[in-house]
C-alpha cells in the first residue's frame, strides 16, 4: 500500500508539476499521518528528473501547506475547541490528545508556535487549530505559515533533488530508492498506529 502511495505521489508531481506537489501537500496538512518525510524529498526526485522545476516543487508546496493551514484554521474557528476535541475522538488514529497538545503549544509560544511549529512532526499541522481558536491575527498567521512552511519544504526538497540529481546517471538505483521510501513511510505509520491504539487501550483500563 505504502508503494503505491509512493508511485501515485511521483505519477502526481510528474504529470501536474507544482500544482500536483501542492495537492499532495495540502492532503498531508489536513490528514497529519500522511508524512511531508516522504512527499517533499519525492517532489524533489521528481524535479531531479527534469519533470518540474525546483521553484515549481519549493512553490507548489508551500502553497500546499498554506492552503491547508488556513483551511485548518477556518474549521476551528468556527467550531470552537469542545467540538474539535469531539471531532478528533471519532476521527481513526487521532484523539482529543493531539488537540491538547497543539493548544499547549500554542499556548507556549504565542504566534512563534505558527513559525516554529512549521518543522516539528504532527504540530506542523495541527498547530492552525489553536491559532483559529484564539482567532489570531489572520494576516500575521498566514505570513509566518508561509515563511515556516518555506523553510520546512526547501530543505527536504533540496534533499531529495540533490539526492535524485546523483541518481539519475543509474536508474538502476530508482526502484531502491522508493522501496526505501516506502519502508520508512511503512515504519512511520506503524509506530503511529501502535501509539495511538496502546493509548486509548490505556484509557479505557482507566
Amino acid at each position: 500500500m505504502v508503494g503505491a502511495m509512493t508511485n501515485w505521489l511521483v505519477g502526481l508531481m510528474s504529470v501536474m508539476g507544482g500544482l500536483g506537489t501542492g495537492v499532495a501537500v495540502l492532503l498531508e496538512n489536513l490528514f497529519p499521518p500522511i508524512p511531508s518525510e516522504v512527499i517533499l524529498p519525492l517532489a524533489g526526485f521528481t524535479a531531479a528528473q527534469g519533470r518540474m522545476t525546483l521553484a515549481e516543487a519549493i512553490g507548489g508546496a508551500t502553497a500546499g501547506s498554506v492552503i491547508g493551514a488556513l483551511m485548518l484554521y477556518g474549521v476551528a474557528y468556527a467550531i470552537g475547541a469542545e467540538r474539535m476535541r469531539r471531532l478528533f475522538d471519532r476521527m481513526p488514529l487521532t484523539d482529543a490528545t493531539d488537540i491538547d497538545k497543539a493548544n499547549a503549544w500554542f499556548a507556549r509560544y504565542g504566534l512563534l508556535s505558527v513559525l516554529i511549529g512549521r518543522v516539528i512532526p504532527i504540530v506542523r499541522s495541527l498547530i492552525s487549530i489553536p491559532a483559529g481558536i484564539a482567532s489570531t491575527d489572520l494576516a500575521r498567521f498566514t505570513l509566518l505559515t508561509a515563511v515556516g512552511s518555506a523553510v520546512w519544504n526547501t530543505i527536504l526538497v533540496m534533499a531529495g533533488y540533490l539526492l535524485g540529481a546523483g541518481w539519475c546517471s543509474i536508474l538502476g538505483l530508482l526502484d531502491r530508492f522508493q522501496y526505501a521510501v516506502a519502508a520508512v513511510a511503512l515504519a512511520a505509520l506503524v509506530w503511529y498506529v501502535v501509539v495511538k491504539v496502546r493509548s486509548r487501550l490505556a484509557a479505557r483500563r482507566v
